[in-house]
């Protein structure tokens, strides 16, 4: 099998004596199974016609009153247990997960989190991730993930979180951990040696590891604004992209190689992971991409006020739909079963999570 040179990811050592650590405060993992058993906010069906939400949309929800206006906390990312799971559902449940990114607007930056919601029950619950450290001392810090997290591919065990410049970070699933009584302390972060705040999450997920970015001599960093996965492929691929405002910045579209015995990215005996491939022709503006029925999906979003377009066919000769998608489409995930494509918006009270018929843009 061939790689495309240029650009290149090298995964980092594994946080093992510090996700323990942060065990040893907090008690054993809770995992998956532990969240999803306490699943506390509520989202509800859209209040408006799907259909009036974009011209491919069939559903449409939106999350809690208070999710719906947050100015702090703006939806990116999105990835579903059929991502996860060759039967699609995980513990029993068909799941969404979704990022968010902290806008710091009150002067606090919050980092980032993964929101796991069950579509049965349309119960969700948000999970701060966190890099615990160990200084000198071997004394436990906890920090916040501080990216963009424009996208999330939910892949076997672990999530794998975009990171733009940086690459992107991968946490295990299994690694959710309980916090007591963390919900009085909204603006705090840390561990003083008698309780763990956690900005108010009741639940947290350690970053195992990074995946950094680097780049050939002669070439141009690659940015990972946004994920997805192509599970349907042989062997299965996890597909990257550029957002790019400025017509003259790249816009490039890359898929790597996962192994789909740990459903870490495969690399080189170098440990270098370089792309299948590695292609010009993405779209301006492009906010998510995923590979469904042989052909790239591509969201682009015109701002809070005009409905989204999506582009569809393979890179340099995507065909546009306008008005597919409500107004500040993200990230994109496809579940292959029912033939669904999935988004998410971004804007305060104009939040929905929808899906839409892949047909529709043949």
């Amino acid at each position: 099998m061939s790689f495309v040179t240029g650009v290149h990811l090298q995964r980092t050592d594994e946080n093992v004596r510090e996700i323990e650590a942060l065990g040893a405060v907090l008690g054993s993992p809770v995992g998956l199974e532990g969240l999803l058993d306490d699943l506390k906010f509520h989202a509800r069906p859209a209040r408006v016609l799907p259909r009036l939400l974009g011209r491919a949309v069939r559903e449409a929800y939106a999350f809690d009153a208070y999710d719906q206006r947050d100015q702090q906390w703006y939806p990116q990312g999105i990835s579903t247990s059929a991502d996860a799971s060759d039967t699609e559902i995980v513990q029993g449940r068909r799941v969404l997960a979704m990022t968010w990114y902290s806008t710091g607007r009150d002067g606090i930056k919050r980092g980032s989190r993964v929101t796991f919601l069950d579509l049965e029950s349309l119960r969700y619950r948000h999970v701060l991730l966190v890099v615990p450290v160990l200084d000198q001392h071997g004394t436990l810090q906890l920090r916040p993930m501080n990216i963009h997290a424009g996208g999330i591919v939910w892949a076997g065990p672990y999530v794998h979180i975009a990171a733009t410049n940086r690459g992107f970070v991968t946490a295990r699933v299994e690694d959710v951990m309980r916090v007591e009584g963390d919900d009085d302390h909204p603006d705090e972060i840390g561990w003083n040696g008698t309780r763990v705040a956690s900005f108010g999450h009741r639940y947290v997920l350690p970053v195992r590891q990074t995946y950094q970015a680097f780049t050939d001599e002669g070439h141009e960093k690659l940015r990972y604004s946004f994920m997805s996965l192509d599970r349907r492929s042989d062997p299965p691929a996890l597909v990257a992209g550029e957002y790019a405002a400025d017509p003259r910045a790249t816009r490039r579209l890359a898929r790597y190689q996962l192994d789909p015995r740990t459903w870490l990215l495969a690399s080189g005996d170098d440990g270098f992971s370089r792309p299948l491939a590695l292609d010009e022709g993405g779209v301006r503006q492009m906010q998510g991409a995923v590979i469904a029925s042989g052909r790239y999906h591509v969201t682009v979003s015109h701002g809070p006020w005009m409905p989204g377009t999506m582009y569809a066919g393979q890179p340099g000769s995507m065909r546009r739909r306008r008005w597919a998608l409500p107004m500040g489409p993200e990230d994109l995930t496809y579940w292959p079963s029912t033939d669904r494509l999935w988004s998410l918006t971004e804007h305060p009270r104009r939040r929905w999570m929808v899906s839409m018929d892949r047909a529709w843009f043949d």
